[in-house]
């Protein structure tokens, strides 16, 4: 691969970070408040690529042409032979005499522009598992990957097993009043309800299998970006979701339950909600807490 098939990926990794920092296509892979720096990213690399272009494809620079010495003459200091051996521009060489002429090869000045060719006549390959690399391009240019579901909730422990915190404000005002799953969770495990009283709750989340074989609500939290996404998992009890298969996202209403669970993959435990009315809604544009 050459630098100019370089340049053209590099051109279109950085137009399919563009492409996806300007849309909410992003929103699958980093939080929010990263949207700035993927767009400076996406402008490193299409500046980079077309720099490279350009240089490659540029006009070559006239080369100098090396003086040809005394046209009356060979240079003062004898028979026209340098005191090292070689033979001076326009000079001659001694009789009996031999000259060192340096070794050079392909792409050296001395030999011109490098034309692909060993000093045998055979062309130079570069490794064409080079090309391998545009296929991560042609992803993120064709490929819509969907948000992070029930699978990767599955296969990961609860994100409130490591959290100790204990002082909640009070909820704002509203009946029901919109809560995430994630502030939902932590209050119902760790301020035990508290601060949640018999107020009446509204949570978004997404339908995932639990381990008894019941439906769960579930919504990934994101630190950084989709890699180090971890799932916040709720019991359900009362009027809860039936027949919808996994990855369904529903709108709940309901109250408090001091119900607890636990989590088979990393046994910590899980809160309930106690479920009054249930709703299937579409997938929301910032599918992450």
């Amino acid at each position: 691969m050459n630098r100019q098939a370089q340049a053209v990926i590099l051109l279109l990794l950085g137009g399919a970070v563009i492409r996806a920092s300007v849309t909410d296509l992003y929103l699958r892979y980093v939080k929010e408040g990263l949207r700035p720096f993927l767009i400076a990213a996406g402008l490193l690399l299409v500046a980079a690529a077309i720099m490279t272009l350009w240089y490659e494809l540029r006009p070559p620079a006239p080369r100098a042409l090396a003086p040809t010495g005394d046209p009356g003459g060979a240079p003062a200091g004898g028979d026209g032979a340098a005191d090292d051996g070689s033979v001076p521009v326009g000079g001659s060489v001694p009789a009996g005499g031999s000259v060192d002429v340096p070794d050079v090869g392909p792409g050296d000045p001395a030999n011109g522009p490098d034309t692909g060719h060993d000093g045998h006549g055979h062309a130079h390959h570069e490794p064409r598992v080079g090309w391998l690399l545009i296929l991560p391009v042609l992803g993120l240019l064709l490929v819509a990957p969907p948000a992070l579901g029930s699978y990767a909730a599955g296969q990961a422990g609860t994100a409130l097993s490591s959290q100790q915190q204990s002082d909640y404000p009070p909820l704002p005002e509203g009946d029901p009043v919109q809560v995430s799953v994630l502030d939902y969770a932590s209050r119902a495990l760790f301020d035990r309800g508290t601060s949640i009283g018999d107020r009446r709750v509204q949570l978004t989340g997404f339908i995932a299998t639990g381990p008894d074989g019941q439906p769960i609500l579930a919504r990934m939290v994101l630190s950084c970006c989709a890699a180090d996404g971890r799932p916040v998992k709720l019991g359900l009890t009362g009027d809860v979701p039936a027949g919808l298969p996994d990855d369904s996202w529903v709108e709940v209403i309901g109250r408090y339950s001091d119900r607890l669970g636990r989590d088979p993959v990393n046994d910590a435990e899980i809160p309930y909600l106690e479920v009054e009315s249930w709703r299937q809604v579409p997938a929301p544009k910032r599918p992450y807490d």
